[in-house]
Order: C-alpha cells, then structure tokens, then sequence
C-alpha cells in the first residue's frame, strides 16, 4: 500500500519507522510539541505495532508475520474456493471495466474505470516504489517471486470483498452511496448467522472497521503523504539551504496541497472518480515509461534479470534467512502493497454504477494486478537490472548489520544509471501517487466518519476540514508514534474483515452463479458504446 514503505520482513519493524525520523527536525516550539506527542504516544504505538507486524511464526530461524501469514491464507483459500476465478474471469473483468456489460441507468454514482481507478489510487503509490527497494535489498531478486505470486492470489481477496462491498452498500436519497465493511459486516454478518449473536458480532465488526478506517484515514492516509512528499521536494529543491528550505516553507506548502486535496474531497466521489480516472494513468504510464527506459537501456541484461528472480526465490544466497527470507519479503511485499483484505477498497467500489454487484468484484480483481503484479515487478526489474553501486553496497550492508536502506534512494539510484536527471522525473511521480493517495483516503476516510457520527452535509463538511488541516500538520509535523499505529490498526482490520469475508463468501458464491445465469440467459449482454466507460456520465 501506498503508506507503507518497509518490507517488514526478516525482522519485522512498524512499517514507517524507516523513513521517520523519531526525533522531531522542527526548532523550538513546533519541534517541542512534536517530541512531546510522539513522547507520549510512543508506548501505545510500540505495544500496538509490535503485535501486529513483530509477532509471528518462527519459519527456518526467521520470523513469518500473523499478519502477513493470514493474508496470504485468506488469499489462497478463497483462490481455491471460487476455483481460480481471477485466472478463468481476467477478459471478462477488462469486458466490465470497458463497460461491456453495464447500462447507464443501474443504480450508483461512478462507472466501473472510475471505481477501478479511484481504488488504485489510494494503494499504488510511495510503497510500490520504496517499499519494493527495500524488500530487493533485504530478500534479493528472488523476493519478487514470491511477491507476484502473492499477488496473484490476491486478487481473488479483492473479488470477495469488494462484490460484498456492492451487495450490502446503501443508496441514499440523494443518490449518493455509502458501502464497505463497515456495511457488509453489519448486515452481512446478521444475516449469515440470523441471532442475536450474530447481529451483536456484525455491529461490532462494523464499528471497529469504522474506527480503524479512520484512524488511518486521519493519520497514513494523508499525514505522512503530506510530510514525506514535502521532504522529497526539499531535497531536490537543496535541502534546507534550498528554495524549500525556509521558515514557513512547509506550512506554506502543506496550505496549497490540501487546498487541492480539498477542492477534489468536497466534491464526492463523482468528482474523486473523474479526478483519478485521469490522474491514475497518467502516473503510471510516467512511471512505468521511466522503469521501461532503464530495462530498454540495458535490455541484454533482462534475461539474466529473470534468471536472478527465479534461482533467488529457489535458492536465495546471500539473503538473511535464505528462501524462507526471500520467500517472507515478497510475500510482505505484495501483502502490504494491494490492501486485499484490509476492507479499504470496497469503499470506492461500492459507489459504482451496476445493478449486479459481481461486476464490481471481477473489477477489482484487476487491482492487485496492476498495483503489485505490474507496478511492483517493473520496480524490482528495474532495481536489478540496473544493479547500482548503491544497490550493492546496501544489501552488503544489510547482510552484515540487518540495517535497511532508505527505499526510495535505492530505487532512485537505479533510474540515475541511465538517465541522470530522472530522479527528478521520479519526485513527480512520487508526488502525484501522494496526493491520488490522499484524495481516495480522504473518500475512505469520510464514510467512516460518517458511518459512526451520521450521514449529513455538515458532518461532511466537518470531516473535510479535519482532513485537511491534517494534511497542514503533516507537511510541519513527523507525529512518527501516531503514524506507526495508524499503519497498524489498518493492518489490524484485516482479522476482522476476513473473519467477515470467511463468513460471507456463500454470498459471494452466489452472486457470482446469479450473475452467470443471467449472462446465459441473455438477461445481461454486451452493450455496444461509442465511448469508453471512463467518461460515461461525465457530465452529470
């Protein structure tokens, strides 16, 4: 996922203290309030982070994260259950994408690109880039076997969730839709088990699922978007002797990104959909050309590239722990990078317009795809097949002290064997998965917020404001402790959003059968459109 940039593998730390700095940078007063939140969250967040990403199974003198573990489970059960349905359905989810099969009065606010684009905007980003570099450094090239292979599996996770996510929103009066586990755990839940204990379990899940969402909405959604971009533009503009290197400059900066940040959010998800229908594609064909350029450069190394991932994932020497290692940092990796499972995106995907909610879920399907199986293996191949000094130096390093490197420098140095100047290239594109980033999470963030306090324009409006004056204290303020249990309690979610998606998936089984059976009948076929889904209804 976007917020998370360790591969939190061998050793397992909180996904953001790599790149956080625990002592505040900020002088005097700012730099006090700093020391002293982070002084006075710091035990709550280490006891909360240390649960979800320290403790684990011991695997062959390493350590396998529970959490990690019961993702990749869940992933592989329900691949088994629904018989392979992301490798038997994958054209028929490009079909639905294209809007192949929806007719343009089905129930819902966006079109089934938008749902797509609007979900891959909050989970490819920072991650994707630093978090794939340090989990090269530390699990070798074979970890991105083992990180593809994750991946695949995950996108049956996001099937399940995300058609849930359709089947159990609620479609308000003025047309706009709220949906994800906060919905499908309530009513989901009390329906499957039709008791008092089940309508008790359901309501709880729901709240806490609402509670987690926000947390992290409030805290990793957007804070340390906010701080970590500012921190990349500062380098590149000279540091603190440079043009962002004065007094106020990060508050002036954090001003104007959550000006724009807010100016999408307050228009709902019709507006975030258009937004990130073209926002998205348009960062990843800007990373992906830049990660293409380094392959094409020195395209006679490629296949010793794919060699290297290959004999690494099955004999990985040199990597603290061996195969398992490698084994453990791809499938960390790919967990942490696509959020299937954690319950965010089916937000986003439930706001589509489809009157059949298994459409949504072969959708999805596409995310992890794009978010892990393409994105991350661009960056890993790039990372190897560039094989930089810094590179080098920093597995020997980790081998020898188990310290990580910094991820985005690792996968920076990579784009500068070619291309000098393409760092700056890389700041762009780093910076625009931080704002799409926040722009979803901002979306996630106010369905939680609004699922716990009440669906109305002013509590909207109140959260829209929190948000943004959180994207302001984020550009000035690390707040690394707050951050760190942000990251953990979304992570923290996912036992409880599975345990609702274990329950559920009959559902899900059903919906998928329902749907055939139309498809076979004719009820539902192909619609014939002048123009891709992506911008129809563009002008309601």
């Amino acid at each position: 996922m976007s917020a998370v940039t360790s591969a939190a593998a061998v050793s397992t730390p909180p996904p953001l203290t790599d790149v956080l700095a625990q002592e505040s940078s900020q002088p005097g007063v700012l730099g006090a309030i700093e020391n002293a939140i982070n002084s006075a969250f710091t035990p709550i967040s280490d006891a909360v982070s240390t649960f979800v990403f320290d403790v684990g199974f011991p695997v062959a003198g390493t350590t396998f994260p529970w959490i990690v573990a019961w993702l990749v489970l869940a992933a592989v059960v329900f691949t088994g259950y629904f018989g392979f349905v992301q490798a038997r359905s994958f054209g028929l989810a490009l079909k639905i994408v294209r809007g192949k099969y929806t007719r343009k009065d089905e129930q819902g606010e966006i079109t089934h690109f938008q749902a797509l684009s609007s979900a891959l905007s909050g989970t490819v980003g920072l991650g994707n880039i630093a978090g794939v570099g340090v989990a090269m450094t530390i699990g070798g090239p074979g970890a991105t076997f083992w990180m593809v292979l994750v991946g695949l599996f995950s996108m049956c996770t996001k099937f399940v969730e995300c058609t849930l996510g359709v089947r159990y929103r609620e479609i308000h009066e003025d047309g706009t839709v709220s949906g994800g586990p906060m919905h499908y755990l309530r009513k989901g839940v009390a329906e499957q088990i039709p008791n008092r204990f089940g309508a008790i379990l359901g309501k709880t899940l729901a709240v806490l699922a609402a509670i987690f969402l926000l947390c992290f909405g409030i805290g990793g959604g957007n804070m340390f978007q906010a701080n970590q971009t500012f921190a990349l533009l500062q380098d590149v503009t000279g540091g603190e002797e440079g043009l962002l290197g004065g007094a106020g400059a990060a508050t002036i900066f954090g001003v104007i990104l959550a000006a724009v940040v807010g100016a999408v959010i307050f228009g709902g998800i019709k507006v975030i959909g258009k937004v990130t229908s073209r926002l998205v594609p348009a960062m990843g064909i800007i990373y992906v050309l830049g990660c293409l350029t380094v392959i094409v450069v020195n395209i006679d190394q490629v296949p010793a590239a794919i060699g290297a991932i290959f004999a690494g994932a099955f004999a990985a020497e040199g990597v603290v722990g061996g195969i398992v290692g490698a084994m453990i940092v791809g499938f960390t990796r790919a967990a942490f990078s696509n959020e299937a499972g954690l319950g965010s995106a089916p937000i986003a995907h439930s706001a589509v317009r489809t009157d059949n909610p298994v459409t949504e879920g072969y959708v999805a399907l596409l995310e992890p795809f794009v978010d892990t199986v393409v994105v991350c293996t661009m960056t890993a191949l790039t990372i190897i097949i560039a094989g930089s000094a810094f590179w080098n130096e920093a597995q020997a390093t980790y081998l020898a002290t188990e310290e990580e490197p910094d991820g985005v420098v690792v996968t920076s140095s990579a784009f500068e064997t070619v291309v000098p100047w393409f760092p700056y290239v890389l700041v762009v594109a780093v910076a625009l998965f931080a704002i799409s980033t926040m722009i979803t999470w901002g979306y996630y963030g106010q369905k939680a917020w609004t699922y716990l306090f009440g669906k109305s324009l002013m509590a909207e409006r109140i959260y829209q404001a929190v948000f943004c004056f959180f994207i302001v204290v984020g550009s000035v303020l690390t707040l690394s402790s707050v951050l760190n249990f942000a990251d953990a309690v979304l992570f923290l979610l996912a036992l409880f959003n599975i345990l609702g998606l274990y329950i559920l998936a009959p559902v899900v089984k059903q919906e998928m059968r329902a749907f055939r059976r139309k498809m076979d009948s004719g009820e539902v076929k192909e619609v014939d459109r002048e123009e891709p889904e992506g911008k129809v209804g563009s002008g309601h």
